[in-house]
Formats: structure tokens, sequence, C-alpha cells
């Protein structure tokens, strides 16, 4: 359509957003001006709200609406155990299993050369101050488990044992419910690594 530059306009910003192609953007585009239009509004404000309100937390890098997070604003949490994750998707999900209880530092990404993202994009200046406070005694290295992922960890697990922290890196192996035969070799060869005493 000529002469419709506000509606190139949120396309491309719509395109913008992870797994959103230039026809699924014009789909949404499309429908949020045809058919909700208070909901167009609402996402626009929250949006808006949320660029002004949301910050970085001072202390594990998440994003937060204070100074602290809640996490690293709560006594109840361990604070000898530091847990370092990729983003707060990943943050979000280990605080759901309410199996960790202890603290944490969010990279806000993860080593990658060919995107040009180095140590100095991800903190790890801020990560070492963090880690080596006098509190921290276990540095759990919970970076997803791609090249780039294992790349980050190897490099700050040698980082910080270093300067004589005790690192560990989150286990690898069969998924709980699972049956061998559908599950991937390389899955299973990291679980053989990974084995352990059967305990009574």
């Amino acid at each position: 359509m000529k002469g419709l530059a506000a509606l190139d306009r949120l396309t491309a910003a719509l395109r913008r957003l992870p797994g959103v192609g230039p026809r699924s953007a014009q789909r949404h585009a499309f429908y949020l001006l045809q058919h909700d239009r208070e909901g167009a509004e609402q996402l626009g404000r929250a949006l808006a709200d949320a660029l002004v309100q949301i910050r970085h937390c001072a202390r594990c890098n998440t994003f937060s609406e204070s100074e602290l997070c809640d996490t690293c604003a709560s006594p109840r949490r361990d604070p000898s155990q530091l847990c370092v994750v990729e983003t707060p998707a990943d943050q979000l999900m280990l605080e759901q299993t309410m199996a960790y209880n202890g603290l944490y530092f969010v990279l806000m990404g993860r080593l990658s050369p060919i995107e040009g993202i180095g140590p100095n994009d991800l903190h790890f200046d801020r990560l070492i101050a963090r880690a080596t406070d006098g509190l921290v005694r276990e540095v759990i290295l919970a970076t997803n488990f791609t090249h780039e992922g294992e790349a980050t960890a190897h490099t700050i697990g040698e980082m910080l044992r270093a300067r004589g922290l005790s690192v560990t890196r989150l286990a690898r192996g069969v998924p709980i419910g699972s049956e061998l035969e559908y599950v991937d070799a390389g899955t299973i060869a990291q679980a053989l690594r990974d084995r352990r005493t059967v305990s009574d």
C-alpha cells in the first residue's frame, strides 16, 4: 500500500521481534489496526512505561524497577551461592524449579565473536567483583549448552577459579520421564560422563 508511512513504520518495528518475519509483522500490524486498536494502545503504553521504568539491578544485572531486584534484596536468599545465567528468562526458569535459593548474576548475553560480543559487553568485570565480594563460596555456571554458552562458561570458570572460587557447572543428562530409545546419543553420552554414585 502506497502512502502509509505509519503502517510501514509499525510493520518494521514488529519485525524487530525474534521470529517475526515480514509477512507475520504485516499480519500483526493489520490485526491491531483493524480488530484491536484498544489492545494496540495498551501495548504502546505498556512498552513506553517499561522503557522508562525498567532498568538493571545494581547487583545482579537482571531487569528491575528499583536499584536492587526483589531477589537481591531478599534476606532469605543464600549469599554464598551465585548462579550465572545468560538472560532474565533463564533466571526465571531456574526460579520456577524452586530448587535454588542462592543469588544470581545475569550476563544479558553470551560470548559470540561472530556477533562481536566479547567480555566487556557481558560485564565480566562486574561479575568478577560480585563473585569476589567475600560472601560467595560457589559460582554455578548455568549458561546454555550451545557452543557460545559453553565457551562463555569455560571463560568465566577459568577467571573465577584463578581467584580461588569454587566453580560448578549445571549437569547435563537424560530428561526425567524419558526413554533411552528416544534420547539423542549426545545427551546419553553426557549423562554417562556425569553419572553419580547411587545413594541409599
